[in-house]
């Protein structure tokens, strides 16, 4: 078991009040947060949706009186107990260090993986495959969680800050202070000015939103991509759905690509990124068949 809260400090949370449409878009994002990341910890695969979590319990506790603060209690079930007994588990840990990794990372803190987890945890995340390109796809599908942990914060004002810690046993605070500066860094999205030249695999794609996610070879991690008004035509659109398909076909590696040349696509795309420099996402212009590779 490992407990995790949530507080928020300042303006009206001092009295141990929140606005209640933001204090529940807070929680939501804090549940969703912790939920995708213990669900990589332990199932060793990146989810987009809370509710198809599994292999753990994510318990909220009642309220404290006098202060406006949550926790969310941690549980593993009994098949894992072996793993889980006492506060100083090593899942609980691991998760404690990823959801630390990546709150900083979303935040606009530089934490060095290979120290921080490798070190400590190398043989259990290796066998889950839980690398630094999977770490940097979880901060891409929680940002949005992030940001709606600091609506109280931005929308309604009733708090000025807040802090997330692990709060069994010892206190350990995980990641930066919530605040109005850091909520402007996540929402923050750089648009490069030239377009880029994006080869790799298209991994998924909706064809009502036309948009999906590509394995980049340079990058070697998969981003979301947008199509233009220019680039949804059928040849294009058609070469887009051909890599997906040959892609699934073939696919050899768990990380969302096959090794096959004939599924490689390249696209013409802005990209969108993050003050770091973190790629968010391809807004993509064109889509021609990959030249041949080496």
């Amino acid at each position: 078991m490992a407990e995790f809260e949530l507080t928020f400090d300042g303006a009206f949370a001092d009295r141990g009040l929140l606005d209640f449409y933001d204090a529940g878009k807070a929680l939501s994002g804090f549940q969703r947060s912790l939920a995708l990341t213990a669900h990589l910890v332990i199932n060793g695969e990146i989810i987009t949706q809370a509710p198809a979590a599994k292999g753990f319990q994510l318990l909220i506790p009642p309220f404290e009186r006098g202060s406006w603060k949550s926790k969310a209690i941690f549980i593993l079930p009994v098949a894992m107990a072996a793993l889980s007994a006492g506060k100083d588990s090593p899942l609980g840990q691991i998760v404690t260090s990823v959801y630390d990794v990546v709150l900083n990372h979303t935040m606009g803190f530089h934490v060095d993986y290979n120290k921080t987890l490798q070190e400590q945890y190398g043989e259990y995340l290796a066998g889950k495959k839980i690398t630094s390109e999977r770490i940097d796809a979880l901060c891409e599908k929680i940002e949005a969680s992030i940001a709606d942990m600091h609506r109280p914060i931005v929308i309604s004002q009733t708090a000025t800050r807040a802090s997330v810690e692990r709060c069994d046993g010892r206190r350990v605070k995980l990641g930066p202070d919530l605040n109005s500066l850091i909520y402007d860094y996540v929402k923050q999205t750089i648009i490069n000015d030239e377009d880029e030249n994006i080869i790799g695999y298209v991994a998924s794609y909706n064809i009502n939103t036309y948009s999906g996610r590509i394995y980049s070879l340079i990058k070697k991690r998969l981003i979301p991509f947008e199509l233009q008004d220019t680039a949804k035509n059928a040849k294009m659109i058609g070469l887009i759905t051909r890599s997906q398909h040959l892609n699934g076909q073939s696919r050899s590696s768990g990380l969302g690509y096959s090794n096959d040349a004939e599924s490689l696509v390249s696209l013409a795309a802005t990209e969108l990124s993050s003050p770091t420099g973190r790629t968010k996402k391809y807004l993509v212009s064109k889509v021609v068949p990959a030249p041949l590779q080496p």
